[in-house]
C-alpha cells in the first residue's frame, strides 16, 4: 500500500470534495497468490501480541496477582473469547438470520464482531483461569482491562481498511465516500472509534497503571476501562450508520442497538470504580474508629 495516494486523499480533506475511499490505496489484505492474508485477522493478531507482551511488562511490576504462566493461559482462553463471544454477540444482536445460515456464521473473516458478545466472552474466560489457579478476579480484570484497548485500535483501523462499518452521511470536510455505501459522504466512524476506544483509552490506562497507584485499588482500572471504552462507542454511534436491519429499531428508539447495550456497561464501570475508591487500597490498613476516651 503506497503512501503517496493516501496522504494525497487526506490532504483533499481541505477542499470541497469529499475523500473517496478507493482513492487511499488501501486494500483488504495481502495477496499471497494461494491465500489473502485479511488486515481483520492480522489486526486481532496484532492486539494479541500486543496485548501479551505488555501484560508480560506488567507481571515483572510488584504487586502483579498472577505469575507468567496464568497470562499464558489467560490469553488463550481470552482469544476464544474474544472470537466466540464478538462473533455469537454480533449474531444474536445484530443479524439474528446468521444463525440459520451455519457457514456464513463461521465466515469470521466477512467481518462482524460484537464488542458486547467479546467483553462476555472474555469475561467467562477471565472467570475459569481464575477459578482454577485461585486468582483474585478482579485484579485479574484489572490486569487484562489496561491491555484490551490495543485490540480495539487495531481492529477498528481494519474496520477502515475493510471500508465497512461506515459512518452517517455528512458534509464535514474530512467527510469520506466508501464504495459500499452509495454516493453520499460520511464520517469515518471507524476513525473516531480507533481514536476514543483505541487510542485514548491506551493512554489513559497506560498512565493510570504506571504513573499512579490505580492498581493497588482492585477494580479502579477495569472500572475505568469500562465506563470509559463504553462512553466512547455511545458517542461514536451518534456518527455511525447503524447495521441496515436495525435503522428501523434506532429511529423508534432514538438510539442505536450499539447504545442501549452500552448503557448499562456504564453504569456499572462507574460503580466498580466508585467502589473501587472507597475501599482501603492494598496493603493498606482499613481506618478503624478512634474509641471514645475513658
Amino acid at each position: 500500500m503506497g503512501t503517496g495516494p493516501f496522504v494525497l486523499s487526506l490532504l483533499a480533506a481541505t477542499a470541497s470534495e469529499p475523500i473517496y475511499w478507493e482513492n487511499l490505496g488501501l486494500r483488504p489484505g495481502i495477496d499471497l497468490g494461494f491465500f489473502t492474508l485479511r488486515f481483520y485477522s492480522l489486526a486481532y493478531l496484532a492486539g494479541i501480541v500486543m496485548a501479551y507482551w505488555h501484560l508480560s511488562r506488567m507481571l515483572k511490576q510488584p504487586g502483579a496477582p498472577m505469575a507468567q504462566r496464568h497470562a499464558e493461559d489467560l490469553f488463550f482462553w481470552c482469544t476464544l473469547g474474544v472470537i466466540l463471544g464478538g462473533r455469537i454477540g454480533y449474531a444474536t444482536f445484530y443479524e439474528p438470520e446468521l444463525w440459520s445460515d451455519p457457514t456464513a456464521l463461521i465466515s469470521l473473516w466477512n467481518g462482524g464482531m460484537s464488542f458486547h458478545g467479546g467483553v462476555m466472552g472474555v469475561l467467562l474466560a477471565i472467570t475459569w483461569v481464575s477459578w482454577r489457579g485461585k486468582l483474585n478476579f478482579i485484579r485479574v480484570c484489572d490486569y487484562i482491562a489496561v491491555n484490551v484497548p490495543f485490540g480495539m485500535l487495531f481492529g477498528r483501523l481494519a474496520n477502515f481498511v475493510n471500508g465497512e462499518l461506515w459512518g452517517r452521511p455528512t458534509d464535514v470536510p474530512w467527510a469520506m465516500v466508501f464504495p459500499r455505501a452509495g454516493p453520499l459522504a460520511r464520517h469515518p466512524s471507524q476513525l473516531y472509534e480507533a481514536a476514543l476506544e483505541g487510542a485514548l483509552m491506551i493512554v489513559i490506562m497506560l498512565v493510570l497503571f504506571w504513573m499512579t497507584r490505580a492498581r493497588y485499588r482492585p477494580g479502579l482500572l477495569v472500572g475505568v476501562f469500562t465506563a470509559g471504552i463504553a462512553a466512547g462507542r455511545f458517542t461514536v454511534e451518534f456518527f455511525r450508520e447503524p447495521d441496515a436491519q436495525l435503522a428501523e429499531f434506532a429511529r423508534e428508539t432514538g438510539l442505536s442497538m450499539g447504545q442501549w447495550l452500552t448503557i448499562p456497561l456504564i453504569v456499572i464501570g462507574l460503580g466498580v470504580a466508585i467502589w473501587a475508591l472507597t475501599r482501603p487500597a492494598i496493603g493498606q490498613k482499613a481506618s478503624r474508629p478512634a474509641a471514645d476516651p475513658a
